[in-house]
């Protein structure tokens, strides 16, 4: 995978952050969902990015 698809994983996980984290102070809710499960997505989004950025640096330095 290239390091702009884990860098756009990455932002939009953040933003989604920042969005769950202004529903959540706000008490909103959009559709049904609240700022909590707003907040988890993103979290998880950030998670994956770190995963796979950890995993790239891994098999860079297994291959020389």
């Amino acid at each position: 995978m290239n390091n702009k698809y884990i860098l756009a994983i990455l932002i939009s996980g953040m933003v989604i952050t920042v969005i769950g984290a202004l529903f959540k102070i706000t008490h909103n809710e959009c559709f049904g969902i609240s700022g909590n499960s707003i907040l988890i997505i993103g979290m998880l989004a950030e998670a994956l990015a770190g995963v796979l950025f950890i995993s790239k640096l891994l098999s860079n330095n297994k291959s020389k």
